[in-house]
């Protein structure tokens, strides 16, 4: 189903429950479009506050000032172009935002990206990784269970992590910057910079023209230039200190850093790609309706025949590593083959390579 609903330049939309996906982009008209399972929708328009729960997957189209207030998401969630201010309460899986307003988030339970926030931003609770570019206010992050890297944080920063952190900063004069992992720290800073460092940790390594490391230090307080921002550096394994840009490209050469695969290089292109998945299989899977499209892909799993087993499936696999059809004459391919393997992906049994994979072999890629 595809409705639309008037709602003014700057209305209040309040997401209560959606079991499922929620896609959310803003755009210029003063209408919002909803793409839902009618059955499993719920409405309410009091003027220009709108209410929406829902059984199943949503995906609406939003005007870019509105506020939102998402209550809970069973599965992931992404927004996008959604510039007045965000209150999210729990998100059960992952969640993406690219370019908003001021968010303010209590739980997400899996991962979080954000690139893009003109306001401040401040997460409560965050249950995986986290990835956070581009801030042009405060970021506080009160717990994050797994890493966290960061860069272009504008205002002061407060952050608390269960494993390691990379971080690119930019002190400003007087600016205050907190930061507390678990394991490792890699604080990469311009060579220019103006700051004291207050660190604690099991090993300190200051890689700066001028400065010499000290042996067997497990705290030390260093002032680069006129010492006039203050970064407080609290580690539970080592830390490392350097105005070496590429750094973070190169973390494995700093101990735990291995498994954060920190590439900035395409740091946005990544972040870009992921909201776009999110959005695309939410507004997808709601149209279609995609319980029945499961029970037409347990029908066509019987039919697929092969040698390798990726996430129940079976199928046969090249020399180069990717799947091939079976040999009879290729036929179009069925919107439910593409649910099926979409479905898969989103219970985690395949990985996006692997679901690119499988699509490119449907469509004789």
């Amino acid at each position: 189903m595809t409705r639309t609903v008037s709602a003014g330049k700057f209305p209040k939309i309040r997401i209560g429950n959606i079991n499922g996906d929620l896609s959310v982009v803003g755009w210029d008209a003063e209408e919002i479009l909803i793409k839902a399972d009618e059955d499993e929708l719920i409405l309410d328009q009091n003027g220009d506050e709108v209410t929406f729960n829902c059984n199943d997957d949503v995906s609406l189209r939003i005007p870019r000032e509105a506020s939102l207030i998402i209550s809970k998401v069973s599965g992931d969630a992404a927004l996008r172009g959604v510039m007045g201010n965000v209150e999210i309460w729990e998100i059960e899986n992952d969640l993406s935002i690219r370019e908003a307003g001021s968010v303010a988030i209590e739980t997400v339970r899996a991962d979080f990206n954000l690139r893009g926030a003109k306001g401040n931003l401040h997460v409560r609770n965050a249950g995986g990784d986290v990835s956070i570019r581009d801030v042009e206010g405060s970021v506080t992050l009160d717990s994050a269970a797994d890493d966290l890297a960061l860069r272009g944080a504008r205002g002061n920063v407060q952050v608390n992590v269960g494993e390691d952190v990379v971080v690119y900063l930019e002190p400003k004069a007087d600016g205050e910057y907190s930061i507390t992992a678990g394991d490792d720290i890699l604080l990469v800073l311009k060579p220019s910079v103006n700051v004291t460092l207050a660190m604690r940790g099991d090993k300190i390594d200051v890689t700066w023209p001028g400065i010499e490391n000290q042996e067997d230090v497990t705290e030390r307080v260093l002032v680069l230039g006129d010492g006039s921002a203050k970064i407080m550096l609290n580690a539970g394994g080592d830390i490392r200190v350097t105005n070496d840009a590429e750094a973070g490209n190169s973390a494995e050469d700093f101990g735990n850093f291995a498994g954060m695969n920190f590439d900035w290089s395409g740091f946005g292109e990544r972040i870009s790609r992921q909201v776009e998945h999110v959005t695309a299989r939410a507004a997808k899977r709601a149209e279609e309706a995609a319980r029945r499209m499961g029970r037409h892909a347990e029908r066509q799993a019987r039919r697929w025949k092969g040698n390798v087993n990726v996430g129940g499936w079976n199928w046969d696999v090249n020399s180069q590593g990717g799947p091939t059809p079976s040999s009879h004459p290729s036929e179009p391919v069925a919107e439910e083959e593409r649910m099926a393997i979409l479905k898969m992906l989103a219970d985690k049994k395949i990985t996006a390579e692997q679901a690119e994979q499988l699509l490119n072999a449907l469509e004789g890629g």
